[in-house]
C-alpha cells in the first residue's frame, strides 16, 4: 500500500514536489500505526491538493444552495417543489446534484419529515404541516468533485420534545468534530457522539453511517457512530468525509419503505434527527467543507 519511493523521488500525491518535502514524513508514521496493528487509510483516501481544491469549491455550492432552500421552506409546500427548487439552484450555480439517478434514486435532494430517518423521496403530495420537523440532504457535484451536507428545518409550532430533539443532533456534530483531529481515530468521533447521545436520552442508528466523499459520492472509510475509542481507521491529513449520525428520539431500531426500496424509518414511529457536514482532516485539525 505504502510503496517504496527514494525520498528526492517525486510525491505519489501528484503535488511535484519532491517526496520528501511533501508525504515521507506522514507516510512514515502511518507505517508506524500500521506496523501496530491499525487500520490506516490507503493513499486513494488520502486527498492532493488539488483534489482538496476542487471539494472545496463543491462544498461552495452546497452550502449556498442549502442557504437559499432556508429561505424558501415554508408551511403548506410540497418537498417535490423543494426538489424542484434545489434541482434548478444547483444547475444555475453550475452544479449537478448528485442524488438524481444515484442507483435508481429518482430525485434532486433527499428529504425526510419526523420519523423518517433518511433517504426521503420528495412528493408533491407530501405537504408540509405546522409542527414538522424535516431534514434536507444535498449531494452536490461540481467540476467532478463531490460535497455533502445537510440541514435540518423545523416549521412553525413545532414541540418542545421536537425541538430538543433537533438541537442534540446539532449538538451531535460540534461533539463529533471535537474529535476529528489527525492520529486519531474514526472510533473516537463515534463513541464521543454515542456518549453524548445516550446522555441526552436517545439513541443512534446502527446501521447508517458517514462516509468518504469528494471523487465519488460515496468511498471508503465508512464512519460508525457506535464505535468505540481507539478503533477504526486512523484519521490522516487529507481524508475527506461526513460526519452525519442519524439520532432517534426513541430506540434505534429502523425499518426501509419496501414500497419505494429508499425511505428509512424508526421502527417505533418516533422522531430522528439528523445533520451532516463534510469534513477534512488538516495538520492542525480539521476544516468543514460544506455544512
Amino acid at each position: 500500500m505504502y510503496n517504496k519511493l527514494e525520498r528526492n523521488d517525486a510525491c505519489w500525491c501528484g503535488s511535484g514536489k519532491k517526496y520528501k518535502v511533501c508525504h515521507f514524513n506522514q507516510d512514515e508514521r502511518i507505517k508506524l500505526y500500521k506496523s501496530k496493528g491499525c487500520i490506516v487509510p490507503n493513499r486513494s483516501m488520502i486527498k492532493s491538493t488539488a483534489q482538496i481544491n476542487g471539494i472545496r469549491e463543491s462544498g461552495k455550492v452546497n452550502i449556498e444552495i442549502l442557504d437559499y432552500i432556508t429561505d424558501q421552506i415554508q408551511i403548506g409546500m410540497s418537498t417535490g417543489e423543494i426538489d424542484r427548487l434545489i434541482d434548478h439552484k444547483t444547475r444555475e450555480l453550475g452544479g449537478i446534484p448528485a442524488t438524481l439517478g444515484y442507483d435508481g434514486f429518482p430525485k434532486s435532494v433527499c428529504i425526510s419529515i419526523n420519523h423518517e430517518v433518511c433517504h426521503g423521496i420528495p412528493s408533491d403530495k407530501v405537504i408540509l404541516q405546522d409542527g414538522d420537523i424535516l431534514n434536507v440532504d444535498v449531494t452536490t457535484k461540481v467540476n467532478g468533485y463531490y460535497s455533502d451536507s445537510s440541514r435540518m428545518y423545523c416549521l412553525g409550532n413545532v414541540s418542545a420534545d421536537r425541538l430538543r430533539l433537533v438541537d442534540a443532533a446539532r449538538k451531535a456534530i460540534d461533539v463529533g468534530l471535537e474529535k476529528a483531529r489527525a492520529w486519531n481515530f474514526l472510533g473516537d468521533i463515534g463513541q464521543a457522539i454515542n456518549d453524548f447521545t445516550r446522555s441526552m436520552g436517545y439513541s443512534v442508528v446502527k446501521e447508517i453511517g458517514g462516509h468518504g466523499v469528494g471523487i465519488e459520492m460515496h468511498e471508503e472509510p465508512y464512519v460508525s457512530y457506535v464505535s468505540k475509542s481507539g478503533t477504526e481507521m486512523l484519521l490522516v491529513p487529507g481524508m475527506v468525509f461526513t460526519i452525519e449520525p442519524m439520532i432517534n428520539a426513541g430506540k434505534a431500531g429502523v425499518i426501509l419503505n419496501k414500497a419505494n426500496g429508499w425511505t428509512i424509518s424508526t421502527k417505533d414511529g418516533k422522531d430522528s434527527a439528523q445533520w451532516e457536514v463534510t469534513v477534512l482532516i488538516t495538520d492542525s485539525g480539521y476544516e468543514i467543507l460544506a455544512y
